[in-house]
């Protein structure tokens, strides 16, 4: 097995708005860093939720649709649900509790962790501009980049995940 990680690129893309997915996708992107390679996260449509600042929300310039979707909708990663056994919150608070038990690190940690070791976060303009989000709504060091862009980033790379 060749261990050999020199110049490696991982390209995830994050479609899914659910938490236990965006955990996956951090735990991921994290471990490849360690190990030295580089990863960049496309966010498009559900995917985008997780790098939504929950701070630097606004219904500034917004139309009425917009509104009522960013009233209905996830902001930042603690709100995210599980993708199964959600149970109005409660398989989210038992997977929490159980997170902590073991000591393992929050989806804000990891995404945090993620920032700080260079993951490159990039979301898809054309799912922003459906769901009304304003590019200022997200986290520092987001990049707004077009399907184009990603796929010229992810044929340039050494991996594809889809989650």
């Amino acid at each position: 097995m060749n261990n050999n990680v020199e110049n490696k690129k991982l390209s995830l893309v994050l479609f899914s708005g659910d938490y236990d997915k965006a955990l996956a996708a951090l735990t991921i992107a994290n471990a490849a860093r360690d190990i030295g390679v580089d990863v960049s996260i496309f966010c498009a449509f559900w995917g985008l939720f997780l790098i939504r600042d929950p701070e630097k929300m606004t219904l500034e310039d917004k139309t009425a649709y917009e509104k009522m979707f960013d009233s209905v909708t996830p902001v930042g990663p603690e709100e995210l649900p599980l993708s199964k056994m959600n149970m109005a919150g409660i398989g989210k608070a038992m997977l929490q509790k159980m997170m902590e038990d073991t000591e393992t690190p929050s989806l804000t940690r990891f995404l945090n962790g993620a920032i700080k070791k260079g993951v490159k976060f990039y979301g898809c303009k054309m799912s922003v501009e459906v769901m009304g989000f304003k590019e200022e709504e997200f986290i520092e060091g987001f990049e707004l980049i077009t399907a184009q862009d990603y796929l010229k980033d992810a044929l340039n790379s050494d991996m594809q995940l889809f989650i």
